[in-house]
């Protein structure tokens, strides 16, 4: 694939109600409900608030047979007040249900972990060749009836893998792999394609966005091979609410998207649905941006593997680049030195003056004419480094200092600068870009530098004209989701030209959001991390109050992750490496995990944060 020019991958279209997908159909919107789905009204009328926020199809749940019989009252209400939004249903655990639902729904989503196999038990068991063998015909045996029913209905069906509910069975063959997340799906994809089925959408999705970016690129590759052009639906499970779930969202999905991998999105906020829908829109529009960009010449060194990505080799410099985890550098040519101290940057790019304050120990950068006389006069305060552009490289050897920054473009990588910055392993590259498709114009530029074998780190400048931190959370994480994700960032510099007025952004907000790119991309943490489901109609206690409650208690307790799941669908499963998990048990009950052992049952909802609070306190978890 071309990894610096962005096109869409070709996809066949699927017929979902009035609504195709995929396709040249646009990349479509869609959330699901959080009501209970025997509640025809409420389940209509939340329907209706995500078809008017602007989504294009709407999920529901549909845990047993009469939640699924009741999709028809639900339907046909909707169809009577003029919303042809086409309706999913979400079937976990039982194939019966899924035969029902196919009757009235436009599209039903089965999920391979649990259609046919047993719950996930997290035990490591053993099959052999033939006992592995019959477990595929039981798949086959049970699929191909629900494929004929959906076919005599003109129902689509969704295969939506989910990195927390894989079988016991696939475990015991791939692990708890992408590999085995892409198995997973691919055994019910060779069904489809043996019966001629083709109104088939494919998910693969985590809370983890590492593995869900490399387990979707290894599907889309894997389907390349055997000649399938199915197309996929992107999301982030357990994304979170608030900024968080932002910028997770748009780090994985737009990552993806940014490769032309994509033809239907959702946005999982633990937030009302249609709060997800604009979030989503906002992501799809800014990436379709790129759309018949001006060509980039880049050229994709061997030794990179888009589908194994690891971190590209540098020589560390200070505290950048080598084995250090990516940096994070703050704009201030304004002079402000106001910090949280949560998000403290490593070092603070000033411009043209050095502030008289700054907190103690910050390394400052001041732009190289400024900081020194260019013919080779130095006048270096205590903890500050020189800046240079690229029109200075001829100044640059004149300089002593044991670290410099060069701020370069992938044009300006030239044979100049090439040869300068192998003379010269102290020099921290500084990228940016003005082109409609920065991530691969930057891509390019790093991808130049592997050719040349320069290992100077490389620090991502993001210049952005916002007034809404929203705004400035999607479009940052989406243009530096793919760089963390191949392993090319050693660090980012976020600038803001917002504006003066009352909603500008602060700058405290603009270094919240590089710390939280960095923690989304798990490279670097810097707070508590939640992993948090946006709820459906088996949710069956308040999640975003609960939330809530638990952020208040545990905020401070950086490096500490901790799942708040809706029920037991997901929840142990995308909880894996969360250190505690607070899951539904049913009606107003909690059962509280350590690790993926769940170490108490059926709590009161009442008390279950506290008694979750003496948990994480009793395992010495727990700071004041």
């Amino acid at each position: 694939m071309d990894l610096f020019n962005y096109s869409r991958r070709e996809t066949s279209e699927v017929n979902i109600g009035a609504t195709p997908m995929g396709g040249f159909n646009p990349i479509r919107i869609q959330s699901m409900t959080n009501t209970a789905t025997q509640d025809t009204e409420a389940c209509v009328a939340q329907a209706k608030r995500i078809a008017d926020a602007g989504g294009e199809y709407v999920r529901l749940t549909a845990q047993g047979i009469k939640e699924a019989e009741n999709l028809m009252n639900i339907n046909a209400a909707l169809r009577k007040d003029g919303y042809m939004v086409p309706l999913i249903a979400d079937i976990h655990f039982n194939p019966k249900v899924a035969d029902v639902a196919a009757l009235y729904a436009e599209k039903v989503r089965i999920n391979p972990g649990n259609y046919v196999d047993a719950a996930r038990t997290f035990k490591h068991l053993e099959y052999t060749d033939e006992e592995y063998t019959q477990e595929l015909q039981k798949i086959r045996d049970r699929f191909i009836p629900f494929l004929y029913i959906c076919k005599e209905n003109h129902t689509a069906v969704r295969i939506g893998v989910n990195h927390g509910s894989l079988s016991d069975r696939i475990m015991s063959r791939y692990g708890d792999t992408p590999e085995g997340m892409v198995e997973s799906c691919m055994e019910f994809l060779r069904i489809c394609v043996e019966q001629d089925f083709k109104d088939v959408v494919i998910s693969i999705k985590a809370s983890n966005t590492v593995v869900m970016v490399k387990t979707v690129r290894l599907l889309a590759a894997v389907m390349e091979k055997e000649g399938m052009h199915f197309p996929l639906h992107l999301g982030v499970t357990e994304a979170g609410d608030g900024e968080d779930g932002r910028i997770k969202s748009a780090l994985g999905i737009g990552a993806l998207l940014a490769d032309g991998l994509g033809d239907t999105i959702r946005v999982s906020l633990s937030e009302a649905p249609e709060a997800e829908i604009p979030v989503a829109r906002k992501l799809v529009d800014y990436i379709m941006q790129r759309r018949n960009h001006p060509y980039i010449p880049g050229a994709n060194v061997p030794e990179f593997d888009y589908l194994s990505p690891v971190r590209r080799e540098t020589t560390a410099v200070h505290n950048i680049g080598g084995k250090n985890l990516p940096v994070v550098i703050a704009a201030r040519p304004d002079g402000n030195m106001k910090f949280t101290p949560q998000f403290m940057p490593d070092y603070v790019y000033t411009g043209r003056s050095v502030p008289e304050q700054r907190p103690e120990g910050m390394h400052c950068i001041i732009d190289a004419d400024v900081w020194m006389d260019l013919n080779g006069g130095e006048t270096k305060p205590n903890n500050v480094w020189p800046a240079f552009k690229g029109d200075q490289l001829p100044f640059l050897s004149n300089c002593n200092a044991s670290l410099k920054f060069l701020f370069i473009t992938y044009i300006g990588l030239n044979d100049e600068a090439i040869a300068c910055l192998k003379y010269h392993p102290e020099v921290v590259l500084v990228s940016q870009s003005i082109h409609p498709n920065r991530l691969g114009e930057q891509r390019a530029l790093v991808h130049q530098m592997m050719q040349e074998r320069l290992k100077n780190p490389i620090v991502f400048f993001e210049h952005y004209s916002e007034e809404e931190a929203e705004n400035l959370q999607i479009k940052s994480a989406a243009d530096i989701g793919a760089l963390i994700f191949d392993g090319l960032c050693d660090g980012i510099l976020l600038y803001n030209q917002g504006g003066k007025s009352d909603k500008a952004i602060s700058d405290e907000t603009i270094d919240a959001t590089a710390f939280g790119i960095l923690q989304a991309g798990r490279v670097r943490t810097s707070k508590t991390e939640y992993i948090s489901c946006p709820g459906c109609g088996r949710t069956l206690y308040d999640l975003e109050s609960t939330i809530a409650r638990i952020k208040s208690a545990t905020g401070h307790l950086k490096g500490l992750k901790i799942g708040i799941m809706g029920c037991i669908v997901n929840g142990p499963g995308e909880m894996a490496d969360a250190d505690y998990g607070y899951v539904g048990a049913g009606r107003g009950k909690i059962s509280l995990y350590k690790k993926k052992e769940c170490i108490e049952k059926n709590i009161p909802e009442e008390e279950a944060v506290e008694k979750l609070i003496e948990l994480i306190k009793a395992n010495g978890d727990y700071t004041e």
